[in-house]
């Protein structure tokens, strides 16, 4: 079995593309990478699942599957699509009402996170 490789670039570039945005510090950055993540993840899976072929709807006499198209792949890039709208509304749901209560789109550095990280630091010096 032989990839296209245009495709393949797509999908390191998409991917490559997501994992920066999602490690930016603004809410709607982030929403881009996870949507830009779920795209490249969608062509990985469609690219992986073989070749085109014929429907794989069996009707008449000629019921091999010699040729067919794989539905599994079909089938689960649809429930990622649906997947990925759903975490992207609930994304800008979570990025206005933060917006409402702190009038800004950056995402903040915890301070607790920072002394829990230091607190670590001291607990287990070896590690």
């Amino acid at each position: 079995m032989s990839a296209n490789l245009i495709l393949l670039i797509t999908i390191g570039v998409l991917t490559a593309c997501g994992v920066y945005l999602l490690l930016e510090r603004v809410v709607s950055k982030m929403l881009l990478g996870i949507i830009l993540l779920g795209n490249a993840v969608n062509l990985l899976i469609i690219t992986m699942g073989g070749p085109d072929g014929k429907p794989p709807i069996l009707t008449g006499s000629d019921t091999s599957p010699d040729g067919m198209a794989d539905p599994l792949a079909q089938a689960m890039v649809l429930t990622a699509i649906v997947i990925t709208m759903g975490v992207a509304a609930f994304v800008l749901a979570l990025a206005y009402r933060a917006y409402m209560l702190t009038t800004t789109e950056d995402v903040s550095k915890d301070p607790e996170d920072a002394q829990v990280a230091a607190g670590r630091e001291r607990e287990d010096p070896e590690q």
